[in-house]
């Protein structure tokens, strides 16, 4: 830009200002218009392009750089504002109109003035970059306008542009024009000034710490020279490094370089010393700002859950909504994921899939069996051989600060004398409190709420109420017999082949191979037993290629049985015949449901009722109940009252070596104990689950998914549930429900309704004996 009185340098290369430039030089007065582009990204500028108010220059001096290129230098006259054009070829010609200075002075323009020499004075100092003719401009300009101009001119850019320049020069009043300068000015010190400061503050940090590593190398060097090197101070000065590279936030870099000092001082073969020394490695290998990117790709999520997971479709879709919401919010927060379900049915392989999608580091924490607070916050450093507690070993295993961290086994937890570890977690599960989680070993804050947390439990009932609270739950139940088929051919059975290095050309595996080891060699909920047995097969056959053998088998189910001998396990339904006193009950566990068979017999006595089979007091009370209302009912139910009043009954739960509570048994002894005293058989092929009350009245109950898949496992073609579970029924596999007959009952009658055969007209059913009864897992 180009300013009255000011000389200034400028490079043509334009067409048009060449040919005015060529034009020029050979003209005496030589005589432009200088004005100023608003963009300088125009190539071929118009009226519009420019600014109306610019600067009358003679042109001085012209060299010539090279073919139309010429430097020409410019000294500005006076100021004039463009009226408009005049024509555009062979160059820019325009109608200028030439703008008078007013060169009164007053004192305020005095004033003013003198702060401006000053403030142009003062930035000498800080040349460079502030150009040094701003000292002698301040120093020669005689006249205010002139001061104004040039000072405008020489300020450096940035921070001083084009357009704040351009203001200065269409400032007619010299007042204000003198006031816009002394405001650019003084901008321009402030920022050289801070700068400086800045500057100063860290070349001093900077000569500090040189000037004590200069010291450390030379007494380094003393210390080799007169042969006492000890090796102590190597360890200081490498973990002085590490604390370095840690980038630890300022509080805990105070309390790591205070240890580093205490650690000097030390004796290296003190116990104190190994314990100061163990801490700083543990702050400095601790992940303090280190993360990793996620990505939060919906689709991405969907599609690893669908690679690695075949159905759990309820599962999948929060997951998908949790990874969504995720997304969404920038803070990172969300509730804490808890899937609880039977063992072996994908709890922590739903969880390793979630940290695959969004690329995430993961460590599993096993918290099966603690039963020490100090494993979830750390033992405190004055103890012997102390630790950070598992969260923190995590954190520093993952090496980011948002990892996913799975707890595994929330439900095994216990508590003692020595603290309640899930009392512990409550903390570290609270986003409102993890950002500031305190192990007792670090003994610093330290920022857990980036971590995605993920818990996987098999009972929700031995989960503690308030860390339940903290945490949302996903229920996964049991696999049917399809979706066990699916699992096996898409995902089991190909990775049992690759890692015992057999190809499905040495052996090829069939549906019905797959559908005897689930029917007949495992009885589970999720498919863990079923990968085992699937792994027995491939390594009899791998045996066989081991030893030289030429193997081509096909896995159908009659190899199979060749393979593991004889079935484990017999379909219920077929082997059982309609019997007296003989109940199937729907039983829930932490491992899914199962069937649970009720036996009642009687003999002489006194009307009482002994139980067996290791109950605990809320079934012990359902018999109560359900003996009550029997008796009470007699009449109604065709009971001989002598009968009764002459009997004792005796009511076994077989498995006796496994305890068994819960209420939903209630209807089950109602109907073994009415067909018992009634002489009428109980349908063979029915199970039924249900709480009763003393009206006769059937309560709902949990675990309706896991007892249902269980007596389809088990071929029971008939199951009976309470009328208020009946909006459990849409969680049931559409399958499942197509192969079950499935009935509601709100009375007791009902049940006996559905449950009773008549009374036969002769003895011709023949006594049970233990043969007759389906064998039972153990543990069940």
């Amino acid at each position: 830009m180009l300013f009255p009185a000011a000389v200034v340098p400028i490079n043509v290369g334009r067409a048009r200002s060449v040919r005015l430039v060529e034009e020029l030089m050979h003209q005496e007065q030589r005589l432009v218009a200088v004005v100023t582009q608003k963009s300088p990204d125009t190539e071929d500028p118009t009226l519009g392009d420019l600014y109306v108010m610019g600067t009358v220059a003679r042109i001085v001096k012209v060299i010539k750089l090279g073919a139309s290129n010429y430097s020409v230098l410019l000294q500005g006259i006076a100021r004039m504002k463009l009226v408009g054009m005049a024509g555009e070829s062979p160059y820019l010609r325009g109608r200028i109109q030439r703008v008078n200075e007013n060169l009164s002075r007053s004192p305020e323009i005095e004033r003013i003035s003198r702060e401006l020499r000053e403030v142009a004075r003062a930035l000498g100092e800080f040349s460079p970059p502030v150009p040094r003719e701003l000292v002698t401009v301040a120093e020669n300009a005689a006249e205010p306008g002139s001061l104004a101009d040039l000072v405008a001119l020489h300020l450096p850019t940035p921070p001083v542009t084009p357009a704040d320049r351009q203001q200065v020069l269409e400032a007619e009043d010299l007042e204000e024009r003198l006031r816009l300068a002394h405001h650019l000015a003084r901008r321009v010190h402030e920022l050289h000034r801070v700068r400086k400061e800045v500057h100063q503050l860290v070349t001093g940090e900077m000569g500090r710490s040189e000037r004590e590593e200069i010291l450390r190398a030379q007494l380094k060097t003393i210390k080799e020279e007169l042969g006492e090197t000890d090796e102590s101070e190597e360890e200081l000065d490498q973990l002085r490094e590490r604390v370095a590279k840690a980038k630890l936030p300022y509080e805990i870099e105070k309390v790591a370089k205070r240890q580093l000092g205490r650690l000097r001082a030390m004796q290296g073969h003190s116990a104190e010393y190994q314990v100061t020394r163990t801490y700083i490695e543990w702050l400095a290998d601790i992940p303090w700002s280190r993360s990793t990117d996620d990505r939060f790709d919906v689709e991405a999520v969907r599609r690893a859950l669908d690679e690695d997971h075949f159905g759990l479709e309820k599962p999948k879709k929060r997951i998908v909504e949790y990874v969504a919401v995720r997304k969404l919010r920038k803070d990172g927060r969300g509730p804490i994921l808890c899937f609880i379900g039977p063992p072996g049915v994908g709890k922590t392989s739903l969880a390793k899939s979630i940290a695959r999608a969004i690329g995430r580091q993961m460590v599993r924490i096993s918290l099966g069996g603690v039963r020490d607070e100090a494993e979830i916050r750390g033992h405190r450093r004055t103890y012997v051989g102390a630790l950070p507690g598992r969260i923190v070993q995590a954190m520093k295993k993952a090496g980011t600060i948002n990892p996913i961290l799975i707890l595994d086994e929330v439900d095994k937890m216990g508590a003692d004398v020595r603290g309640d570890p899930a009392s512990a977690l409550l903390e570290v599960l609270d986003p409102d409190q993890n950002s500031t989680f305190v192990d007792h070993y670090i003994d610093v804050p330290y920022d857990i709420s980036h971590a995605m947390f993920i818990c996987t439990a098999n009972n929700r009932e031995t989960i503690p109420a308030p860390l339940l609270d903290r945490m949302e739950v996903i229920e996964i139940a049991g696999y049917t017999r399809v979706e066990k088929l699916h699992i096996a051919k898409e995902y089991i059975g190909p990775k049992a082949l690759e890692e015992h290095g057999l190809t499905s050309e040495r052996l090829e595996w069939r549906d019905d191979g797959y559908a005897a080891l689930i029917e007949s060699y495992t009885r589970e909920a999720g498919v863990r037993n079923l990968t085992r047995e699937i792994a027995a097969v491939c390594r009899a056959v791998a045996v066989r290629v081991a030893s030289g053998e030429d193997v081509h088998e096909v896995a159908t189910g009659a190899f199979v049985e060749s393979v593991m001998g004889p079935p484990k396990f017999l379909e219920e339904g077929a082997e059982r015949l309609p019997g007296v006193g003989i109940v199937a009950g729907l039983a829930w566990t932490p491992v899914g449901g199962v069937i649970l068979f009720i036996e009642a017999t009687k003999y002489a006595g006194k009307g009482n009722i002994s139980i067996t089979g290791q109950l605990g007091n809320v079934m012990k009370e359902s018999v109560a109940a359900a003996f009550s209302w029997v008796r009470t009912h007699a009449e109604h139910l065709g009971i001989d009252q002598e009968l009764l009043a002459n009997s004792d009954i005796h009511l076994h739960v077989p498995a006796g070596g496994t305890p068994k509570d819960g209420p939903s048994a209630g209807v089950a002894m109602v109907t073994a104990i009415t067909s018992l005293m009634t002489g009428r058989p109980v349908r063979s092929d029915l199970a039924m689950t249900g709480e009763i009350t003393l009206r006769g009245i059937v309560t709902p109950i949990g675990g309706v998914k896991e007892k249902v898949l269980a007596a389809h496992r088990a071929g029971i073609k008939h199951v009976l549930l309470p009328a208020r579970n009946g909006k459990d029924l849409e969680d049931i596999p559409q399958e499942v429900r197509d192969e079950l007959r499935i009935d509601l009952c709100s009375k007791i009658d009902e049940v006996l309704a559905f449950a009773l055969l008549e009374r036969p007209a002769s003895p011709s059913i023949p006594p049970r004996s233990d043969d007759d009864d389906p064998p039972l897992e153990a543990g069940r």
